[in-house]
């Protein structure tokens, strides 16, 4: 019995110890920082001071004067400024839009590896992640070569353009640009959960609707499209919660017009030094993926209980 709980401890413990460290305790003193107001220099106001005469630390937080020192005002700014509130509704739409584009890519192409030969597959797959061999940064920096206003691409959309009277248009720094290099970045992360799912899925089933005379449509909609749904669900989080948070792909591509509440977290961390107000916005970023993702399993979970029933 004891070998047996041994060995469940040795394979659960480090990663609980590591989510601990590197995840909770990061998280709590993100928590208490939020509470606190800002230093006359950024960063947070100090709650001790060095004597100069003894060199013994003094803590200045009393009793009495804990209010001076700990704050919801900065919870409040939160729920005080629309500008907030319409920032994050437009993070949460961008992170939408990419998840819905990349399904509509991924599904096919995923399928299409699931129903290849073993020697293809393979191939397919390592098509997939190649770019994962390559830097982040490089590959958003090759999107800006390509939208940029000299590139090939931009010239050949604007002249089709004119030749319908539409006047030549800028794609980088907009949230066309953005959008098109979050789906860039996070479109293997929707194809490879579709294919180990489809990749699974029993094709006798499919003849048996046929059978039935379903036709192609059908048989998609009402075999293929549930049996596939966990695979669905696995990758919208896996695109949905890096894009609502990334700051890298809206700081180079987007501009003005394309900022995300990732880039205001970094502004009040790096430049504003306003730590408490950045640690608010990166909590209620937090709470917010981990609201989704859970939402997302309890959906998942109940539409493969239905699908069993």
């Amino acid at each position: 019995m004891f070998k047996k709980n041994l060995g469940k401890w040795l394979i659960s413990w480090p990663p609980t110890v590591y989510l601990l460290i590197f995840f909770a305790v990061p998280a709590l003193i993100m928590v208490g920082a939020s509470l606190r107001f800002p230093g006359d220099y950024g960063g947070l106001l100090p709650l001790s001071h060095v004597d100069e005469a003894t060199g013994r630390t003094i803590i200045d937080v009393t009793r009495d004067n804990w209010r001076d020192f700990f704050t919801l005002e900065n919870y409040t700014r939160l729920g005080s400024d629309a500008v907030y509130l319409q920032l994050f509704v437009k993070s949460f739409g961008y992170a939408a839009l990419t998840t819905l584009i990349c399904l509509v890519m991924a599904y096919p192409l995923a399928w299409l590896i699931a129903r290849s030969d073993q020697k293809i597959r393979d191939l397919l797959v390592l098509l997939v992640i190649l770019p994962f061999w390559s830097n982040f940064l490089v590959r958003v920096y090759a999107w800006m070569i390509i939208l940029g206003p000299n590139s090939a691409f931009t010239k050949a959309i604007n002249l089709l353009l004119g030749l319908v009277g539409i006047a030549p248009q800028t794609f980088m720094f907009s949230p066309f640009a953005v959008i098109v290099c979050l789906v860039y970045v996070h479109l293997p992360f929707m194809v490879l959960p579709l294919y180990a799912n489809l990749e699974k899925h029993d094709l006798s089933l499919l003849d048996a609707a046929q059978d039935l005379g379903a036709n192609a449509w059908q048989r998609f909609w009402r075999v293929t499209w549930p049996l596939s749904l966990p695979g669905v669900y696995a990758g919208a989080a896996l695109v949905f919660i890096p894009a609502l948070g990334i700051f890298a792909v809206p700081d180079l591509l987007g501009g003005t017009d394309g900022i995300m509440i990732g880039n205001l977290i970094k502004q009040q961390f790096l430049e504003s030094r306003d730590w408490p107000f950045g640690s608010v916005l990166s909590i209620v970023l937090t709470v917010s993926a981990i609201g989704l993702a859970g939402l997302a399993a309890l959906i998942g979970r109940a539409s493969t209980r239905g699908g069993d029933e």
